[in-house]
């Protein structure tokens, strides 16, 4: 008899790629893959808890699921990742609608999960979360011209506002040997373009190599036949060298667009955030990227509100920001997560912290406008994602533009998707460029 489940994926492109994963390991097992929990034998839920907002999200999800299962129409909830990491004791209390629960060290174990789930028991698995990295084939849901390449997990780092070592455990690096050997298999596929993914991919082959191997890696990557664009995210200031600024200018492959978040640039709340460097440091280094890599498109996240910020040091931040003139900004108010060093120290209310949040994006908008609409007159290179039958235009993206975070170009044209074309832009519009496809 036909089993079948349906898999909710939330949070970051790390968890994505576990529920890659499990959506393997379950189609190897014979389960069937259904588009909505309803109706199904189960639905998987990979859940995020690294914010209030992800963890109130994934709650959300497992209640409207709860619902599903007791009007009958769906049999069982599991749920993997973050948030039953980060709350193992509690969870299936707390919510006992759930059937079965795993760690973020017992990916691997979905099958044996589900058997239990359908076969009506209850089970909890806990792997070690610092354990080495499950080298598990995965299906692609990205579709067909890009994907991610996690090719590290957990943290080392301890920032005191950042629960992720706690959840995800210390920093493993996957060998080379296997990134490559992936990365070659997507190629294969069809894939032009891999995003780099890790907590930190400026420290791959640290613990593994005993060196920082991120820029050989790159190399070997730009060596693989069908692979065309290598975008990175997210790199530290502490841990660049020349060796990775040489290569990231030089390799024709690797997109030159860089994720490096800083989340504030005052010196006294990086050192309190326990953040390596000043923001001397993160001057000199942005300073250094403009003037030898051409064209660079910088990406940074940061936060509002964090213990330590008052007036003076909000004000540094926005000055910064307007002399840096970043392209791509994100910013979130902080949030006090139980059980690190800065959830107990003294902050702002979450309402001025949003409020500086929004001032910042207000800062901002009049820049990343500034740069879309410096494209205009252009022919871009855009990789090409789908067609929109509503506008009756294809929808890419050009190496400005990472998935799901920035922009994307929409353009009038004949091609098909994962093809990789050429736009001259004519219009830039709320984030959007407009074109059409020239030969």
């Amino acid at each position: 008899m036909e089993k079948t489940f349906s898999l909710i994926s939330l949070g970051c492109a790390k968890n994505l790629v576990n529920s890659e994963q499990m959506l393997y390991l379950m189609d190897e097992a014979g389960y069937t893959l259904v588009p909505q929990s309803e109706g199904a034998d189960l639905v998987i839920i990979n859940t995020c808890g690294f914010i209030d907002a992800a963890k109130s999200e994934a709650i959300d999800v497992i209640l409207e699921n709860a619902e599903l299962k007791k009007a009958g129409l769906l049999g069982g909830i599991i749920v993997t990742g973050c948030l039953s990491e980060r709350y193992r004791e509690s969870i299936m209390s707390e919510l006992p609608e759930i059937d079965a629960v795993l760690g973020v060290g017992s990916f691997s174990d979905i099958v044996r999960a589900a058997d239990a789930v359908t076969e009506g028991r209850f089970i909890s698995l806990f792997g070690d979360q610092s354990g080495p990295i499950d080298e598990t084939p995965r299906v692609i849901t990205t579709g067909p011209s890009w994907a991610y390449l996690r090719i590290a997990e957990g943290c080392n780092n301890f920032c005191a506002f950042c629960a992720i070592p706690y959840i995800r455990g210390r920093y493993r690096s996957r060998t080379m040997e296997n990134i490559l050997e992936e990365a070659r298999d997507l190629a294969a596929h069809g894939i032009k373009e891999v995003i780099v993914i890790a907590q930190d991919i400026t420290r791959y082959g640290t613990d593994l190599y005993g060196k920082r191997c991120l820029a050989e890696l790159c190399r070997k990557l730009a060596e693989i036949e069908g692979i065309e664009w290598i975008r990175l995210h997210y790199l530290y200031v502490d841990q660049f060298d020349d060796e990775l600024i040489d290569e990231i200018a030089n390799n024709d492959k690797i997109v030159k667009y860089l994720d490096i978040p800083i989340q504030h640039i005052n010196n006294h709340i990086l050192k309190r955030m326990n953040r390596r460097g000043t923001g001397d440091d993160i001057r000199v280094l942005f300073k250094k990227l403009r003037e030898r890599v051409p064209g660079l498109v910088l990406r940074t996240s940061l936060i509002a509100g964090l213990p330590g910020e008052g007036e003076a040091e909000f004000e540094e931040l926005c000055e910064f920001l307007k002399e840096a003139r970043i392209e791509r900004v994100g910013v979130f108010p902080f949030s006090p997560e139980e059980g690190t060093p800065a959830a107990e120290m003294e902050h702002v209310d979450f309402e001025e912290a949003q409020r500086r949040a929004d001032l910042i994006m207000q800062l901002q908008a009049p820049i990343m406008d500034e740069f879309c609409e410096s494209f205009v007159g252009k022919v871009l290179t855009v990789l090409v994602e789908s067609y929109d039958n509503e506008s009756e235009l294809f929808v890419g993206r050009c190496y400005a533009d990472s998935p799901d975070i920035d922009g994307q170009v929409l353009f009038e044209g004949r091609c098909t998707e994962g093809e990789m074309v050429q736009v001259e832009i004519e219009e830039a519009a709320d984030g959007l460029l407009f074109g059409i496809m020239v030969n």
